[in-house]
């Protein structure tokens, strides 16, 4: 039986010759990624074996009867049933749309709302479960957010529950099963305690499936969005809504189109709509990218889910420990790590802002410049979450709103809210691991924020705050 440090050579050694084989445009380019939240990366051999069945066949429309359509509909309806395998989802119905976004905007136009219910979401979504709220609001419902602590974790829930206990119908609750502001993983215990009060439950898995193991017959919510590129970088613009069949004939479509129909009359001002998943596929459907589904999953299979995410694991625990101990010259922290600083209950994503040697913090977009410069991504901003945003940067709800409302929209800046809000910032750094990350990634985004050490009284601090943007030697010692 192999010892612990045995097996942790025998895990990187994987890693490294899965990345040397698979990703290896990364190192030949000089590149480090880190942006796996915003997309994962896809393998050399996925695109390999996807052009390949392009090749070797003729694909056409589904929606037809002839020998091409035919095959394509059948190798759709297989991809269907991977999908219900890797999600263990023998309940659900798989709707293909052109993303995560999508597939919400699926569920917000077409959910019941009414002004007996609530949408209850927590203040850490995504925008395209923000923007559901505005469908719930203009059918009478009330909206009702669920605020953040000083981790951007949630405290309790119940509260914001209608509580008329054992109802049913009472609303829809959405939230993310992990940040991607934050990478707090919030509990996916939440969906039965939701249903005991009568709520739905929207669970944003977008984030969280590319990581982690997600068994929808173990946690049961009623809507499910995911985007596959983030899982495995190729092809983009599929996503798909794994529906549980009960819930789906709920939803009311406010709309009809090609392909969702099996009747509609222009005379009689009638139409039928299909059954199941039919019903919510807008049009012909993505099918050459749906095609590239079946080797993507064979990438992630081949490695095993629960292999990428104790490397993961790892790396973020690494990635954090560092981030930590950057400090200034007078002892004063370096950087500022907003949400969890431990592993607890928190995948691999981290979002922070650096500070000078007051404790101020340093525009993100100065951090973007010379991360970019010397080929690292990660991503700066808010991440399309305002709410953890909000919550992270602890701005003042009532002055936030009096600030945008002074501000012209037509001459609206972050820059111009920023300074209303006495210089509190309106964007950050987020660095997120994947399936292809390695040590040596943290070790040159480490070496290149530690140039902004004592930024504030050395010349080369001040030529990074003067947007001087440097090639830093990825040899250089810390």
């Amino acid at each position: 039986m192999l010892s612990t440090r045995a097996q942790e050579e025998e895990e990187e050694e994987f890693f490294a010759k899965l990345r040397a084989r698979e990703f290896s445009r990364l190192d030949r380019l000089d590149q480090v990624y880190l942006d796996y939240t915003g997309s994962g990366l896809y393998a050399e051999s996925q695109i390999r074996s996807y052009f390949e069945l392009l090749q070797k066949h003729v694909w056409g429309n589904p929606h037809s009867t002839n020998p091409t359509s035919l095959e394509s509909t059948k190798q759709i309806k297989a991809i269907k049933e991977r999908i219900r395998t890797f999600f263990d989802a023998e309940e659900y119905e798989i709707i293909f749309t052109l993303n995560a976004t999508n597939a919400l905007k699926l569920v917000g136009e077409s959910y019941p709302f009414n002004d007996k219910c609530t949408f209850v979401l927590t203040a850490d979504n995504h925008n395209s479960v923000n923007g559901i709220r505005e469908f719930a609001k203009a059918k009478g419902a009330q909206v009702r957010y669920v605020p953040l602590n000083s981790e951007l974790r949630v405290d309790s829930i119940e509260p914001y529950f209608d509580h008329r206990r054992g109802s049913s119908n009472l609303g829809l609750f959405a939230y993310p099963a992990q940040s991607n502001f934050s990478g707090v993983k919030h509990p996916l215990s939440w969906i039965k305690k939701a249903h005991d009060f009568g709520y739905d439950v929207l669970l944003d898995a977008a984030a969280y499936v590319p990581t982690n193991r997600l068994s929808l017959s173990d946690c049961e919510p009623d809507f499910v969005p995911i985007s596959f590129y983030k899982i495995f970088g190729f092809p983009t613009g599929v996503g798909a809504l794994l529906a549980k069949r009960d819930a789906l004939k709920k939803l009311r479509r406010p709309w009809f189109s090609g392909g969702t129909i099996k009747y509609v009359s222009t005379t009689g001002m009638t139409h039928l709509l299909n059954d199941g998943a039919d019903a919510h596929e807008d049009g012909t459907v993505n099918f050459l990218g749906i095609l590239a589904l079946g080797a993507g999953f064979d990438i992630i299979e081949s490695v095993g889910i629960d292999k990428i995410n104790k490397n993961v694991r790892e790396l973020t625990e690494l990635l954090l420990k560092r981030l930590q101990e950057l400090s200034h010259s007078n002892g004063r922290p370096l950087v500022k790590i907003y949400g969890p600083k431990s592993m607890e209950s928190r995948g691999g994503t981290v979002t922070f802002n650096l500070l000078d040697e007051d404790g101020k913090e340093i525009d993100a977009s100065k951090v973007a410049e010379l991360t970019t410069a010397n080929k690292i991504s990660v991503r700066t901003g808010c991440f399309c979450n305002p709410g953890a945003a909000e919550f992270a940067f602890n701005y003042d709800p009532v002055r936030a709103s009096k600030c945008f409302e002074s501000i012209p929209h037509e001459e609206f800046t972050l820059q111009q809210f920023s300074t209303c809000m006495d210089g509190k910032p309106v964007g950050a750094v987020r660095a997120s691991l994947g399936i292809a990350s390695n040590e040596e990634d943290i070790d040159r985004l480490i070496l290149v924020l530690d140039q902004f050490r004592d930024a504030k009284h050395s010349k080369k601090g001040k030529d990074l705050l003067a947007s001087e943007a440097l090639k830093i030697n990825r040899y250089d010692s810390v």
